[in-house]
Formats: structure tokens, sequence, C-alpha cells
């Protein structure tokens, strides 16, 4: 949570201060955060979405999910994909948003991957597109 709120407050440029709660779920692989996030005033749920729209409109590894889809961690078991949607809450003010990632390959060993290619200037999804799958 507090690397998570220094980046918002950066980006907000005030302070900012979040609910997180990453989910355990029984499933063969996967995490799946539930983060609660009090929006400023007049923003709406609908701008939160095209702000993050915008923001990973070209990351490769990152999808915002359309409408009223939920992410599953089943979409993204064995990628380095992270997989997303926002939605309103029943407290006006504030959205959820809802991110699924495997964590055997995006937590851990594609993100360092991903992160070795991109130190070494090679296309950031070289060698993460097929990798094998257990279990």
């Amino acid at each position: 949570v507090p690397e998570v709120e220094q980046g918002l407050s950066e980006a907000a440029e005030s302070k900012v201060t979040i609910s997180f709660t990453p989910n355990l779920i029984c499933m063969k692989r996967g995490m799946q955060s539930t983060m609660f996030v009090e929006m400023a005033p007049g923003v709406t749920v609908s701008d939160l979405y095209q702000h993050l729209k915008s923001t990973y409109e070209g990351e490769e590894f990152v999808k915002l999910l359309n409408g009223s889809n939920v992410p599953h961690t089943r979409h993204v078991v064995g990628s380095n994909y992270c997989f997303m949607n926002v939605f309103e809450d029943r407290i006006p003010g504030r959205a959820i948003i809802i991110s699924v990632i495997d964590n055997l390959v995006k937590g851990a060993s594609g993100q360092a991957v991903q992160n070795l290619n991109l130190m070494m200037g090679l296309p950031e999804n070289m060698g993460l597109q097929y990798q094998p799958l257990f279990p």
C-alpha cells in the first residue's frame, strides 16, 4: 500500500490514500486485487477509466477491459498480462479497480524478463509470449 499511495500521490500532486484488498481465492494460480479509490471532487468513474485507458494504451501487457467485464485469473493464466477494469462503488465519489495477474509469471519471472528486455534494448515481449504452463 505505501508504494501504491506514493506513486498515486506523485501522479496526483497531492496526498492519496487508498484501501487495497488482495484476494486469496481458491484457484491453481493467479492473484486478484480489488482496490477502492476515493476520487477527487468532480471526477467520475468514466474519467478514471479514460485516464487508465490513455495511460496503458501503448502497454502490451496491461489490458483495460470494456464495460462491465470483470477480469478473472483464468484470462491471464500462464501469461505476463495484467487485466483490469474500473467499476462504480456503492459509495458516491469512490471507484473499484479490479486487476488480475498470474503471479507465477507477471508477479516474478515474467516481470524480470520484461525488465531485462527493456534494459538490454530488446523487444519488451521477447520470450514472454509462449511460456510453458504447469500446473
